[in-house]
């Protein structure tokens, strides 16, 4: 009842944030229209009800978890589709509209749930849990990833102001986390979609002048920006863990951290053949797409040749060097099956926009292919994509499992990997996944 009641006032803080936004883009008619009005007053208080029953049910859903921001967001983008996609129009007598031009109407309330989502997430937050500080250190480190990490977003000189505020944010929400390389890339990935819909589609036409513009026409020329914003998160999250690595290299004197190194280099050759031979596997899965959309000549023309034959050896090299990289980044980070394909499948989103939409077209002589149209027209990549993470990380994590590391027997290694399931279930990572596959999911709706 503690969770449900805190989640409740929680909700209560997410609906008003969103009501207000809905009440801008004049949509709480429609929602009166549950209880047959069309008063914008009786709307409201519609939505505020639901707004704290849904809040009541996210308290008790996220009552053992560490983080809450991607849960909310999460949950956020769950709503949307089970809500105004959904039981809306059940319960206004009109037909269930599952198609991309009735989601493309919904842009505006797909940015509301995600409003709703981080505001009642937030708000949660402050009301049952303690709260942690980040130290000087941390908000130093963080600031300087993003100034790092701003020139992917090609602003001028506004684009270092995003990236320190985006760093400094960073440190606020997540503070120091103790995570590998790997988890802490999806997260920046997740996190650069969060400034995305903050900055490029919120802020940045506000102090245009040009109001809260989240209409689909506007998102649509938004969206050019995402792969930016979500390059920005990665690079940024990587930076912050890997300076913090070396903090703690030089400065700590803690035997712990000196042992944790140490663990961490055991049977890393072994990890890295694991990593070419899902890569492999990935990749061959991957070539079936390239086939049918004829993309193979493409990539054969990054060493001067049109042959598809020539594009197949070079795609598969590329699989195998991607599997590599998979390998040093998400080695002991997958416990099961769900993880293995859910940390894949992230990854795997985030090579279409690292390489088929940025890469391959900048080694091509031209520019990154950043437009609605552009990621429109590169979608069965995505499509590919996301099937090769899957492929590549569950087939790692079943040749990761047969091995045990090099200082544990066979049943301590179950032991540690069943605690190491636990907490990772209890932490930010099955929401991350969940809310990387809504927007890898939602790039047809932005682009449409």
């Amino acid at each position: 009842m503690r969770d449900a009641g805190f989640g409740a006032l929680a909700g209560l803080a997410g609906g008003l944030v969103f009501g207000t936004v809905m009440a801008r883009i004049g949509f709480l008619p429609t929602v009166a229209g549950i209880v047959r009005t069309d008063s914008p007053a009786m709307g409201l208080a519609v939505h505020l009800l639901i707004a704290a029953i849904l809040g009541g049910v996210f308290g008790v859903l996220v009552a053992r978890q560490q983080e809450l921001l991607f849960w909310g967001l999460a949950y956020g983008v769950l709503w949307w589709f089970l809500g105004p996609l959904t039981l809306l129009p059940i319960l206004l007598g009109e037909p269930v509209a599952w198609n991309v031009a009735a989601a493309r109407d919904l842009v505006p309330s797909l940015l509301g749930h995600l409003a709703y989502g981080a505001a009642t997430a937030a708000a949660l937050a402050l009301l049952a849990r303690e709260q942690r500080r980040p130290g000087p250190g941390l908000l130093v480190r963080a600031s300087l990833a993003g100034l790092l990490a701003s020139p992917l977003l090609g602003l001028g000189w506004s684009g270092p102001v995003v990236g320190v505020l985006a760093g400094a944010s960073y440190a606020v929400v997540f503070g120091d986390p103790r995570e590998g390389s790997g988890p802490v890339l999806i997260r920046g990935v997740a996190f650069g979609f969060v400034w995305w819909v903050l900055a490029a589609a919120t802020l940045s036409p506000l102090l245009d002048g040009r109001g809260l513009a989240w209409s689909a026409a506007a998102v649509r020329t938004a969206v050019a920006e995402l792969p930016a914003y979500v390059l920005l998160g990665a690079v940024m999250a990587l930076l912050i863990c890997w300076l913090g690595g070396l903090s703690r290299a030089v400065f700590s004197d803690d035997v712990r951290d000196a042992l944790e190194r140490r663990l961490a280099a055991g049977g890393r050759v072994i990890s890295l053949w694991h990593g070419v031979a899902a890569g492999l596997t990935g990749g061959a899965l991957f070539t079936g797409v390239m086939v049918t959309v004829g993309f193979l000549p493409t990539v054969a023309s990054l060493v001067g040749s049109g042959s598809a034959a020539v594009g197949l050896v070079l795609h598969l090299l590329i699989s195998q060097v991607v599997g590599v990289t998979y390998a040093l980044f998400f080695r002991r980070r997958s416990f099961d099956a769900a993880s293995g394909i859910g940390w894949g499948v992230s990854y795997g989103l985030l090579w279409w926009i690292l390489g088929n939409l940025t890469l391959l077209p900048v080694l091509l002589g031209a520019g990154p292919r950043w437009s609605a149209a552009e990621l429109a027209e590169s979608f069965p990549s995505l499509v590919g994509h996301l099937a090769y993470g899957a492929a590549l990380g569950l087939v790692y994590q079943r040749l990761e499992a047969r091995v045990s590391p090099w200082h544990l027997t066979r049943s301590q290694a179950a032991a540690a990997r069943a605690t190491a399931r636990q907490e990772q279930t209890l932490s930010a990572a099955p929401a991350l996944w969940s809310l990387v596959a809504c927007v890898a999911l939602l790039v047809p709706v932005l682009v449409a």
